[in-house]
């Protein structure tokens, strides 16, 4: 990794400090380390692409929900039987993490697209949340883009692809708002349609995002999903995370 440099002061007047920064097929990915404040467990690192904040490590509760959610929305058969995950983005870690954590996924399985991010959790600080999960029999990580590998499965015709109980996407801010102009098209009923094809029937579609979505919600139904809804969990800035559920019919 480079040598650490400082960034602008945040909000709190913490100077963040990048601690890697690299340019990629899909533009400019950085990992920043700022001071935690109090009640945070050490300091908070966070991912910014193409100028764009993602995440941080400050809290984790709407990433473990998007897992959490996807357990409980699936059918009754699905559940029972230790069913299979795809994660899309390994972000800071936190939903594999807690995937890794839960005894009831049979395989879980992590594309992400940047090798950088990769690297920050195989070789970096964010080895401190997803370590233990990385060691997981159950866990393999896909260096590939989420976007091709869901298209993949619609696109064959002779080789076997694939196919999940459960897909758990946090990709982007949200179907709106996208980290490059590429993923758009996962929101899209092209795009809805290659993750109905990669999940089992009565499997989950669960999407995180920024912000509630009530014209995504009705794309996840004119896509042939049922059950769609959405679950929200509060944040200090006032608009609340959400994951879209929706499922595949049985």
């Amino acid at each position: 990794m480079p040598d650490a440099t400082p960034a602008a002061p945040d909000a709190a007047g913490a100077r963040p400090v990048t601690l890697d920064r690299r340019d990629g097929p899909y533009g400019e990915i950085v990992l920043r380390r700022r001071p935690g404040g109090a009640g945070d467990e050490g300091d908070i690192h966070e991912i910014i692409a193409n100028g764009t904040f993602l995440m941080d490590t400050s809290d984790g509760r709407s990433e473990r929900l998007l897992i959490d959610a996807a357990q409980a929305a699936l059918a009754p058969d699905r559940r029972d039987g230790l069913p299979s995950v795809l994660i899309g983005g390994l972000g800071v870690g936190f939903s594999l993490a807690h995937a890794a954590a839960d005894d009831r996924w049979r395989r879980i399985v992590v594309v992400e697209r940047e090798q950088a991010v990769i690297d920050w959790h195989h070789e970096g600080p964010l080895a401190r949340i997803s370590g233990a999960a990385l060691g997981d029999p159950r866990t393999v990580i896909l260096h590939t883009d989420l976007v091709e590998y869901l298209r993949a499965a619609a696109e064959a015709t002779d080789e076997p692809t694939d196919h999940y109980d459960a897909l758990c996407l946090d990709i982007d801010n949200g179907p709106g708002w996208t980290v490059t102009d590429e993923n758009a098209s996962l929101y899209t009923p092209g795009g809805l349609a290659d993750c109905l094809d990669r999940l089992n029937p009565g499997g989950v579609l669960a999407v995180w995002s920024a912000q509630p979505s009530p014209a995504f919600e009705e794309a996840l139904r004119n896509a042939g999903f049922t059950g769609v809804r959405t679950e929200e969990i509060a944040v200090a800035r006032g608009v609340p995370d959400v994951v879209h559920l929706a499922v595949r019919p049985a």
